[in-house]
């Protein structure tokens, strides 16, 4: 079974974003694949309550996938037992993440790099425990040289995996700087399975960009929909248009009110914060405006802000459109 279809065009699992707020915005600007934010393992068997509210899917969700970081065994494998009852349409495994504090634990892509061996016997494991379909997203290996890279993903595949999403930067470039093309069509050539391309695809011309340098039709989301769920539509439709002030006001909105009915007023302003932030980057609204969603606290602070962003940027060349720069 193939998990993806051809051209498909997937969400990233994104720590601290791919909430489900965020995940229905997206939805509705054409964004039919998702998943939810990382979830770690341990965390998920305890049952610590953060963990337990990322987890949440909506009725209105159709396809959801679900993405597990960890490298305790126990913990993997009664995190996958937990996953099973829960209706996800795909588990994958996070052997990617480079933040520090992943790191630190020695899971995500340094769990990859330090301890191959035991990571790949790890998603040995969740691969004999699932239920649903499972798949792998990780880093090249090395900047220049694909060899390091194919062998391990190579290995992945032997293990079970259904698909494999490669970032194209190495562990220490996080996620800024080229992107090696070269390293993920080198993959996806060595591999039966799908391989997915992810990285630096932030519009239309970068999506294109990454499909046709690595040979790779699935492509994978991440910063570039932050504050942007136009983005889906922009990399699938040819006569995709931007957002007018109105639409761009009315789905910042719609996003901020989702936040505050699925925390609560308090927490969904103080997280929604940078949400807020992500929508206004690049559009041309001053500094000032910006400044201000720092310090919203209630739906009166929002309003008073969204009054001034539905007044639209000053001085941009098309304020009709609300274009990112």
């Amino acid at each position: 079974m193939t998990v993806y279809p051809e051209d498909a065009v997937i969400q990233a699992p994104l720590a601290g974003h791919t909430d489900m707020p965020m995940r229905l915005s997206s939805r509705r600007h054409g964004c039919r694949y998702a998943f939810t934010e990382m979830i770690d393992a341990g965390s998920l068997v305890f049952g610590n309550q953060k963990t337990l509210t990322l987890a949440q899917r909506s009725p209105l969700e159709d396809f959801l996938g679900i993405q597990l970081v960890g490298s305790d065994l126990d913990h993997l494998k009664r995190a996958v037992e937990i996953i099973n009852e829960r209706g996800y349409s795909v588990l994958d495994f996070n052997l990617g993440c480079p933040a520090p504090k992943v790191e630190r634990k020695c899971e995500g892509i340094a769990f990859a790099l330090r301890r191959p061996d035991e990571a790949v016997k790890a998603f040995e494991l969740i691969v004999r425990t699932s239920r649903i379909p499972v798949t792998v997203k990780t880093r090249i290996q090395h900047p220049e040289d694909p060899e390091p890279t194919v062998r391990f993903a190579k290995r992945l595949e032997e293990a079970g995996a259904q698909a494999l999403t490669l970032h194209g930067r190495v562990m220490k470039a996080f996620y800024s700087g080229a992107v090696a093309f070269h390293i993920i069509r080198a993959v996806r050539e060595a591999l039966t399975i799908p391989v997915i391309a992810n990285g630096g695809i932030m519009d239309a011309a970068s999506c294109r960009e990454m499909r046709e340098k690595t040979g790779c039709s699935r492509v994978m989301i991440a910063r570039g929909a932050l504050g942007n769920p136009w983005i889906f539509s922009e990399v699938s439709d040819p006569a995709f248009q931007p957002p007018s002030v109105q639409e761009f006001a009315d789905e910042l909105e719609r996003h901020l009110h989702e936040m505050t009915a699925f925390y609560g007023e308090e927490l969904g302003f103080r997280i929604g914060r940078k949400c807020i932030l992500e929508y206004l980057r690049g559009r041309g609204y001053p500094g000032t405006l910006r400044a201000s969603a720092s310090y919203i606290a209630t739906e009166a602070d929002f309003q008073r802000m969204m009054a001034e962003v539905r007044k639209g940027p000053v001085g941009t060349p098309d304020p009709a459109r609300m274009i990112r720069r």
